[in-house]
């Protein structure tokens, strides 16, 4: 065959004939996501580089279901904890909507939630355009349903250990008591509830980040309460720098804590610098959402279903970050690490092959996706 004009693969639709059914699919979920009430007071923590659109497209779905709105705007999202004079509007709210990093884990916030107040953390929403992503469009019933198939793969009644390994040589272990499965899997994320309906809740949006396969949940958000956990990880990649890494990087750990990192490239100088002496507190963040792209791990790793990312809270800022991510979302005190061929088992139970969550499969969830299309297209024609 001489000719050079191969077509073995459909063209792609044009846009108009897809789009405004698309766009509607989007809607529903953000709709029933932002679970507003009648009468509900919603605060925005918000920051000067979030889209102005996104605030007005949920102050105006507030408004269509009778909430009021207000603004509460810092200098940038990387708020490290609530700010003394944010407190008193902080407590008045019924529902918060937030860009700032401190959301999950400040006491304060907390334990407002624990009183019933309604949370939606948007990092992955800060341009409206995303709307129109294929992420924004996937079904939110699919994304709870992968989430409770995997948290039913957790032994129950004993203790286990979550081990992860890949080809390049990790071997890490996360202890879990029966207790501690219990805190973590009772989450409202974990119980696969997707929107911000349900009394103390929190929820992210676009539904694709999380939850974590381990955090602080399983004590509490006790960070006084020791995991035990350790061994090694080789990630292939850490949010900040511009590709995947070309050296085997190893990152030890006793305990919670990174105790060296073996490597003689740049990244892995820098990976040390940054990291020697923090302390683990997202130890396997799960992608849920087969529309997410893979290979996109900014700003918080990929959330493509069994992509991981490892968050690191670090003793000191790093310069690195600040150098390379000053307008990052989150504050240069936390590192995520990415891997995206983990395989990981709890207990003698496989949560994720090679890579692949294994959920995908499982016959409630493909059940599951029958009502929406094809299970197949839907949940394993995954995005680049």
């Amino acid at each position: 065959m001489s000719e050079a004009n191969y077509v073995g693969m459909p063209s792609a639709l044009p846009t108009h004939v897809t789009h405004t059914r698309e766009f509607f699919q989007a809607l529903d979920n953000f709709t029933r996501t932002f679970a507003f009430r009648p009468g509900d007071r919603v605060l925005f923590l918000t920051d000067p580089l979030l889209d102005p659109r996104v605030v007005d497209a949920i102050s105006g779905h507030a408004k269509a279901r009778g909430a009021s709105v207000r603004l509460l705007m810092e200098s940038s999202s990387r708020v490290e904890e609530i700010p003394g004079d944010a407190k008193a509007l902080l407590e008045h709210a019924t529902f918060v909507v937030s860009t700032w990093f401190c959301s999950i884990i400040d006491p304060f916030a907390i334990a407002l939630r624990k009183k019933g107040q309604r949370w939606v953390k948007i990092t992955y929403f800060r341009n409206l355009d995303l709307l129109h992503a294929p992420q924004a469009r996937f079904p939110i019933d699919l994304v709870g349903e992968l989430t409770r198939a995997t948290a039913a793969r957790y032994p129950t009644g004993r203790a286990f250990d979550l081990h992860f390994t890949d080809s390049r040589g990790s071997d890490f272990r996360i202890h879990f008591t029966p207790e501690m499965r219990e805190n973590m899997l009772s989450t409202n994320r974990w119980r696969g509830r997707m929107g911000a309906d349900e009394d103390g809740c929190y929820v992210h949006y676009l539904a694709s980040h999380g939850p974590n396969l381990w955090d602080h949940n399983a004590v509490r958000n006790d960070l006084s309460v020791p995991t035990r956990m350790s061994g090694v990880l080789y990630p292939q990649w850490a949010v900040g720098f511009a590709r995947p890494f070309s050296e085997r990087i190893g990152v030890h750990f006793e305990g919670e804590y990174v105790c060296r990192v073996d490597g003689e490239s740049e990244e892995a100088r820098i990976l040390r610098e940054m990291l020697v002496g923090g302390r683990m507190i997202e130890g396997g963040g799960c992608g849920f959402n087969p529309k997410a792209p893979r290979h996109t791990v900014y700003p918080a790793g990929s959330n493509a279903p069994g992509a991981l990312h490892f968050g690191i809270d670090l003793v000191k800022p790093a310069d690195y970050i600040r150098r390379t991510m000053p307008d990052w979302e989150e504050p240069p005190i936390h590192v995520d690490l990415v891997t995206l061929d983990a395989t990981v088992r709890a207990g003698e139970n496989l949560l994720i092959d090679n890579g692949f969550l294994c959920a995908l499969r499982d016959p409630e969830v493909v059940a599951a996706a029958a009502r929406f299309g094809d299970p197949v297209e839907l949940l394993e024609a995954g995005v680049a």
